[in-house]
């Protein structure tokens, strides 16, 4: 028989954490046309893999979702960031001017979408790179909650 005396809760995450990430994803591609974005969509994926090591045990999360990974993300999200801004000096226009990534004619409006959508993707990649990394310190800190301590 299995001793496993959690399996509500197993049964219950497994079924979550797939919602949560979509609505993260959901979260970050509406943010422009309403409440959210990256920021909010980066906690969201960032919840989802902590609701998981909670339940699964850190060791488990950091297999799903290694550590060097985390760190990764974050760094790839402030360069996506700072490389539009940059691509922005290069085209001949100022600091994170969307307008300037791309010569369009005028009442166009392609650089704007484009800029937003890839600041809001480094700001994803950053801080659910940055809330696991920080996660993941202070997980390593503490012993894991043992069964009869539940």
């Amino acid at each position: 028989m299995n001793n496993d005396h959690h399996v509500i809760l197993r049964v219950i995450s497994k079924m979550l954490i797939p919602v949560i990430v979509m609505f993260a994803f959901y979260t970050q591609f509406h943010g422009e046309y309403g409440p959210g974005g990256g920021f909010q969509a980066g906690i969201i994926f960032a919840v989802g893999v902590i609701l998981y090591a909670l339940v699964f045990g850190v060791p488990s999360a950091m297999r799903a979702v290694p550590p060097v990974f985390t760190r990764a993300l974050a760094a790839i999200g402030v360069l996506l960031y700072s490389g539009v801004g940059y691509w922005a000096l290069l085209q001949g226009g100022n600091y994170l001017e969307y307008q300037a990534l791309f010569q369009e004619p005028p009442g166009e409006h392609k650089g704007q979408h484009v800029g937003i959508i890839l600041i809001e993707l480094g700001v994803l990649f950053a801080v659910a790179g940055a809330m696991l990394t920080i996660f993941y310190a202070f997980a390593g800190r503490v012993a894991e909650i043992r069964d009869k301590d539940w």
